[in-house]
């Protein structure tokens, strides 16, 4: 598959949007283990790698081969490297010594090693069930890129059936009790030294993606009556005259994570139905709100209008100062707010909402130059705390969770690529269609 160019943006914006996803892959480039190609969580010396930030790499790479940043040879040379990592490293119940169990993956993993990571370097993360997905997610969307009958590509997509298909994905499902409201749905994750984390996804949430690849599996799927246990009960919210399923909080990844990877227009469920509107609409209102809640600015931090806005998981002051958080996740209207604004926020709404994106980005790159450098957009700045930048506190690390996405949602407005890759993925199709999924892309490829 190949992009093509993109006839209804000028030379100026497709130069700009060719410059921020250059940058962000360099981050990637920069951030990869050279003996594991496992991808650090952000830009410190001492940081672990992420198994979410490697499922955004498996999307990343092949953009990057498509826009002429890389290879495609270089790009599927990083990806059998990844999943030869990944497939042979230990799993198992034991504390130490291992990469995940039951096919799930523990969050951070030693970039050097791909085990789980630990001390006295690291701290000692969870099995996660989300990070697996994310993880999984970028493993399929690998299967489908790479597609040619060649040594290399055929290995990836062996690799990569096998490495999904071995998530045990039914082992993190409720089912205490008939009395349980939570059966069906899945855990947070597991902890060997403490057992397994008891919080379910419930509700709308980034869980979306974790669901439909839980629903699709050949080998340990969840039942059909998961979703609607998931998300059935989720109710329309009204906020700044959007209507919207809105997720507690409402930062602006929930609404993202999942569609780096599902094209959702015009794929309706039972609940979306209801509400009358598709999850990419959902997106686009939740969005729109958070661009309101920053112009009327309600709590009159520094900063806040139409050009400067965005709350997500972010980095943050953090210090002496309580006003400040460190690293937290940030929403509207009943989230938390310390004035912070994480260009993620924004630029990976842009397919949502181009019209309102495009003016904060330029805005960011002509007017807050401090904003954007060899890695592309900061994770963050607060214009509140006082400091001779104009931006105010400006985020001095970048994380790869945020630094993905922002390439993925550029790539899926200007082409649609990474949507069109996924749309030829067995196992998404069939979840969407266990979850009751009609419409859209569905029922035009039959």
């Amino acid at each position: 598959m190949t992009i093509k160019s993109d006839p209804v943006l000028s030379s100026t914006a497709n130069n700009a949007l060719d410059t921020i996803q250059k940058a962000h892959f360099q981050f990637f480039l920069d951030m990869t283990n050279d003996k594991t190609g496992l991808v650090k969580d952000r830009s410190r010396d001492d940081s672990p790698a992420s198994i979410a930030a490697v499922g955004f790499a498996f999307s990343v790479y092949p953009i990057a081969a498509e826009r002429g940043f890389t290879t495609r040879a270089k790009a599927s040379a990083w990806a059998l490297k990844v999943l030869r990592i990944l497939y042979f490293a230990p799993q198992g119940p034991e504390p130490e010594g291992n990469s995940g169990y039951h096919g799930y993956f523990y969050h951070f993993l030693d970039p050097a090693t791909g085990l789980r990571a630990a001390p006295p370097v690291y701290w000692h993360s969870e099995l996660s069930s989300i990070d697996t997905a994310l993880l999984m997610a970028g493993v399929r969307f690998a299967r489908n890129y790479f597609d040619r009958d060649n040594v290399e590509e055929s290995e990836i997509r062996a690799l990569a059936d096998q490495l999904y298909n071995r998530v045990e994905w039914d082992w993190l499902l409720v089912r205490t009790s008939d009395q349980n409201p939570n059966i069906g749905c899945l855990l947070h994750g597991w902890i060997p030294e403490t057992g397994l984390i008891k919080n379910v996804y419930k509700g709308y949430s980034e869980a979306l993606l974790l669901y439909l690849l839980a629903m699709g599996s050949p080998t340990h799927a969840i039942p059909q009556t998961s979703w609607a246990t998931f998300i059935g009960g989720a109710k329309t919210e009204t906020f700044f005259r959007q209507r919207y399923i809105r997720c507690p909080g409402s930062p602006l990844f929930v609404y993202q994570y999942p569609h780096c990877f599902v094209d959702f227009r015009e794929l309706f469920d039972d609940n979306n139905r209801r509400a009358g509107f598709d999850y990419f609409e959902n997106s686009r209102r939740a969005t729109i709100a958070q661009h309101l809640y920053a112009k009327k600015n309600p709590k009159g931090f520094r900063g806040y209008d139409d050009l400067n806005w965005g709350l997500t998981a972010c980095d943050g002051p953090g210090g002496s100062n309580p006003k400040f958080l460190g690293y937290s996740e940030r929403g509207c209207p009943d989230g938390t707010d310390d004035g912070t604004i994480a260009p993620t926020a924004a630029i990976s709404s842009l397919p949502f909402t181009p019209s309102i994106v495009w003016p904060t980005l330029r805005h960011w790159l002509l007017q807050r130059t401090e904003l954007f450098g060899k890695h592309g957009f900061v994770d963050a700045f607060n214009p509140t705390f006082d400091s001779a930048l104009k931006s105010g506190w400006v985020d001095p690390e970048t994380i790869s969770i945020d630094q993905g996405p922002v390439l993925i949602m550029i790539e899926n407005y200007r082409s649609q690529f990474a949507w069109k890759v996924m749309h030829n993925d067995e196992v998404l199709r069939q979840g969407l269609e266990q979850a009751g999924f009609i419409g859209g892309w569905l029922t035009q490829l039959k």
